[in-house]
């Protein structure tokens, strides 16, 4: 038996059925360039075996658990850590067998997909994950995890992985990448630099990580020139160590400011005494957004900008477990107002890339793609967490394409924390897109040769050049 159908996600019409999948076979096998995610660094440096099954499939991901919560599963029976460090399920085999009784709550989901992806191509699983299969098919994975060819190093190269992009706070030391940069491997792992603790005057210890940034570059931080200085030392320190070639910025808005420098010295005083307003903590994040892609044109970093989730919408899970638990939560977003100020001041410079995300699918069409579709800096990156399906990337383009064509997106990336799900997530967008391609040349409205090529630009070359991998 096998878990993948081979026609998976392509149209049932016969004829462009058998288009897509022609498409599909020229794409399918190149690298895969993933410029933005979670990974660890840590995994790639050390290059241990990964422990078991559910440290590797279930306990890190919040696609996972997030589902089986979704039905009364406590996250300590999963093993997910407590922020106080307390007890939680340790037996990797049972949070296992819990996964597998409930494997059905994931029928028709991607997350479904990518699992079974991963069971059949990486591990040769050929069984369908239940009650009656657990046991066997953990014991297949636990097998091959003992071995050197499933070790990290060696799985990002079965993979094809060309590039990857893991994500750091400012304040991190970067000792992992250090270590893989030491090491001689020729694994290309850069970082990002995400500056959300020492931007974000409502992030926990705002001004406590704002002093740790001004030790580690040596700047006087309590002052605003000391602090944009600082940001500078540390975006070149991650470019010099980490080969980080963006940034990235997951606020509640898409908010930009472009204030007097006075104005925004005054909020940042106020800032880093924890005396900003809720709306002068979003005037700051915004109008930080415009200096870092000030500082962009200076050093190069794209900006990613992940806005529109209510972040941690349960206290009682934040309270207990910390962040990134599954509860972001998508809300409405405004574009056309939010990044006028930041378009206005650098949106003209071809030289600036600066890439927008959205949980807000009501502004494909009516805000992203026009703006993408005429400021020569901006740029629409792909579907976002809950919007990394089928469905999803399909009503992206069916949106987006017609205003602000294919060379306006950037391709795909994978976003994730679960190693093994980033050829799954690859094959799905390469699918869905050759699919898409199919169906404009059925309709007349591209010619073959043509969706040949976009089809390449959207698996490969998009995201290398965008990125600048």
């Amino acid at each position: 038996m096998q878990l993948l159908n081979e026609d998976r996600l392509f149209p049932t019409e016969p004829t462009v059925r058998a288009l897509a999948r022609e498409l599909y076979g020229d794409v399918k096998d190149l690298p895969i360039i993933s410029p933005h995610g979670h990974t660890d660094p840590r995994w790639f440096a050390e290059n241990e075996p990964f422990p078991d099954p559910a440290n590797l499939f279930v306990t890190p991901d919040h696609y996972v658990f997030r589902m089986l919560h979704s039905q009364g599963i406590p996250l300590d029976a999963m093993g997910v850590p407590r922020a106080d460090g307390g007890p939680v399920e340790a037996d990797p085999r049972k949070i296992w067998r819990l996964f597998a009784q409930n494997y059905h709550l994931f029928r028709a989901t991607p997350s479904r997909i990518w699992v079974d992806h991963a069971f059949q191509t990486v591990f040769g699983v050929t069984k369908r994950l239940s009650a009656d299969t657990a046991d066997e098919i953990y014991d297949q994975i636990a097998n091959c995890l003992s071995q050197d060819a499933f070790r990290p190093r060696a799985l990002f190269e079965r993979f094809n992985i060309e590039a990857i992009s893991t994500t750091e706070s400012a304040i991190d030391d970067l000792r992992w990448h250090k270590m893989i940069r030491d090491s001689g491997w020729s694994g290309r792992v850069t970082t990002t630099y995400r500056p959300d603790a020492v931007i974000d005057p409502e992030f926990d210890g705002f001004a406590d990580n704002v002093a740790i940034m001004g030790e580690l570059s040596g700047e006087d931080t309590s002052t605003w020139a000391g602090y944009l200085a600082a940001h500078r030392n540390r975006r070149a320190y991650f470019k010099a160590v980490g080969g980080a070639t963006a940034s990235d910025h997951g606020h509640p808005t898409a908010r930009t400011e472009d204030l007097p420098q006075a104005e925004a010295a005054a909020l940042f005083a106020k800032a880093l005494h924890g005396k900003c307003s809720a709306e002068e903590a979003d005037r700051f994040r915004g109008h930080m957004l415009t200096e870092m892609a000030r500082m962009s044109l200076d050093d190069g970093l794209v900006l990613q900008i992940h806005p529109g989730a209510a972040r941690n919408h349960s206290t009682s899970i934040f309270d207990r477990f910390g962040r990134d638990k599954g509860y972001d939560i998508p809300t409405r977003t405004d574009y056309v107002t939010a990044l006028r100020p930041l378009l206005n001041a650098v949106g003209e410079n071809p030289g600036l890339t600066v890439i927008i995300f959205t949980l807000d699918e009501t502004s494909y069409a009516r805000e992203l793609a026009p703006l993408a579709g005429v400021y020569p800096a901006l740029k629409l990156g792909p579907p976002w967490w809950f919007h990394d399906s089928y469905e999803g990337m399909m009503r992206f383009r069916e949106m987006a394409t017609e205003t602000a064509g294919f060379y306006n997106t950037v391709g795909f990336n994978d976003d994730t924390r679960a190693f093994c799900s980033i050829p799954a997530r690859h094959d799905v967008a390469r699918r869905v897109d050759c699919s898409f391609l199919a169906t404009l040349v059925a309709t007349g409205r591209l010619d073959k040769d043509e969706a040949v090529e976009v089809a390449q630009d959207l698996a490969y070359r998009l995201a290398k050049q965008a990125y600048r991998l």
